[in-house]
């Protein structure tokens, strides 16, 4: 007796379609699955006999067999556990159903109830390309399967549900998703609590509005951890499909939090210095996101910058350029989104205080020289901004104005988002993320802007990927302005930003 339950698995992002074909025969009593399951998937005979079992339904004391097509792509993870027990309750008869037009996704647990899985989203998006009529999937993972449409999505809590519902004797009830707003929750912290720091804040505000990279060099104290926490209260709220590429790459990675739907929060990820290259890129025999990709379309914020290995800084090389990442195993290869802001920090020197007024620096030139040289100049080169946060004053800290509010930086921000989504007419959403050929069509100087930067390069010999960046910049800021040229005055701020590019390389 043969029975054929539709799944699906996911590789990479995206999802593809997996038959669970169930065959119940004669001989002595086994259970084999085959089709190239890894050890998750080999542990889900004893789930599926002691689920079956305890839903008041008997396992044939009969050989079956378990095939995941298609065989030669590697199955993972515990999702097949509901269709592997559906599928031989309907082999054995036990249960009379149309299987077709459905996929069924979820861990099983002994007693029968159906736990979630990772991915969903994927899947469900999947599905309605192939024109599929549902879903039944574990209770928590119906929001997200929701948020795609024109989809019947069931929320299933027991394999005796699940089992009921395909008889028909109590059908179970699609979930119904409305899109939300996705206008950012509220957060704890904002940018009036930074005491101080004129120019970060504007460095700040100018990354925010042209989604540029920046890097902040300052002595320990200084607030650089304090601004990069509060980047995010000044980004724009992400688009509704903004919202569902970030939810569906937290469901693939596994950080979704069970019963969740939408993302509406900016991500904002900080691993420690101690990362590796495949926990930052994405890695595993299957692929899945890395930082780079959990950080899409938000921060990914990189503390004490030289103090990450050397192969972990190295490989933001392609993401910040492309805004995509490639992963390759042996077994399959996988491409992750990865265009998010890059905000680094780092101290001046190994004790910190090279050029700081409140204390003396106890290192010497050799060893200045050398900690600055652990961060490689190409990757200096695709961070726009390198500003310097010295000490916080006295002053500062004791009293001074009213620093302004993250509401009022972020309407600014989006009045300058809004100017460039309609230059760029939705092919980009930002400047930081122009092609060579739109900066060249988008960024043109006045006379003076021009005969300024000339300037700029001979002294500067900055190379010509900088002088791009040099130019998206000062777009950025014409757009902070509301200016439609870019003036020598706007140039002049973008090159300051360029500390690593001076002679001097920092603050001495």
């Amino acid at each position: 007796m043969l029975a054929k339950v539709r799944s699906a698995a996911v590789q990479g992002l995206d999802a593809y379609p997996i038959d669970v074909e169930v065959d119940v025969g004669g001989g002595l009593p086994a259970f084999a699955i085959v089709g190239l399951p890894d050890t998750a998937v080999q542990e889900a005979k004893e789930r599926v006999r002691a689920a079956i079992r305890n839903s008041n339904y008997e396992v044939p004391a009969r050989k079956i067999t378990v095939n995941l097509a298609p065989a030669d792509v590697r199955k993972e993870g515990p999702a097949f556990d509901l269709p592997m027990a559906v599928g031989i309750l309907a082999a054995t008869e036990q249960i009379r159903a149309r299987l077709d037009g459905t996929v069924l996704l979820g861990e099983l647990s002994l007693d029968g109830g159906v736990r979630p899985v990772t991915g969903v989203l994927s899947i469900a998006l999947a599905a309605r390309a192939l024109g599929l009529r549902g879903l039944i999937v574990p209770r928590d993972n119906a929001a997200e399967a929701a948020l795609v449409g024109e989809l019947d999505i069931y929320p299933a809590a027991s394999l005796g549900e699940v089992l009921r519902h395909l008889e028909g004797e109590a059908v179970l009830s699609p979930v119904r998703v409305v899109p939300e707003s996705t206008d950012a929750p509220e957060l704890d912290v904002d940018f009036s609590e930074v005491k101080g720091q004129e120019q970060a804040r504007r460095a700040m505000e100018i990354a925010a509005a042209g989604g540029h990279n920046i890097l902040m060099v300052g002595p320990p104290g200084a607030g650089k951890t304090m601004l990069a926490r509060r980047l995010p209260t000044i980004l724009p709220p992400l688009s509704w499909a903004e919202a569902i590429d970030v939810t569906r790459i937290a469901s693939v990675a596994g950080t979704l939090p069970p019963g969740s739907s939408v993302i509406r929060a900016r991500p904002f990820r900080s691993p420690h210095h101690t990362t590796s290259a495949a926990a930052m890129t994405g890695g595993g025999p299957l692929p899945r996101p890395g930082e780079v990709s959990l950080a899409h379309h938000g921060v990914l914020f990189l503390d004490e910058l030289p103090e990450f290995h050397r192969d972990v800084l190295e490989v933001l090389r392609q993401p910040l350029e492309d805004g995509v990442v490639t992963v390759a195993r042996v077994q399959s290869t996988a491409t992750f989104p990865a265009r998010f802001m890059l905000v680094a920090a780092m101290n001046p020197c190994p004790c910190g205080h090279f050029g700081d007024t409140g204390r003396e620096c106890l290192c010497s030139p050799a060893q200045v020289a050398r900690y600055l040289t652990r961060v490689s100049g190409p990757l200096l080169d695709r961070i726009d901004l390198h500003i310097e946060v010295p000490r916080v004053t006295t002053a500062d800290l004791t009293g001074g104005s009213p620093a302004e509010h993250s509401t009022e930086i972020r309407a600014r921000v989006m009045r300058a988002r809004e100017v460039q989504r309609e230059r760029f007419e939705g092919v980009i959403v930002c400047n930081a993320a122009m092609s060579p050929k739109q900066t060249r069509r988008f960024c043109r100087p006045d006379d003076d802007g021009r005969a300024f930067l000339r300037a700029a390069i001979e002294r500067l010999s900055l190379s010509a990927r900088a002088h791009d960046r040099a130019l998206r910049l000062a777009r950025t800021i014409a757009d902070l302005d509301g200016s439609a040229a870019i003036t020598a005055t706007q140039l002049a701020e973008a090159v300051q930003y360029r500390a690593f590019d001076r002679p001097l390389r920092l603050l001495g």
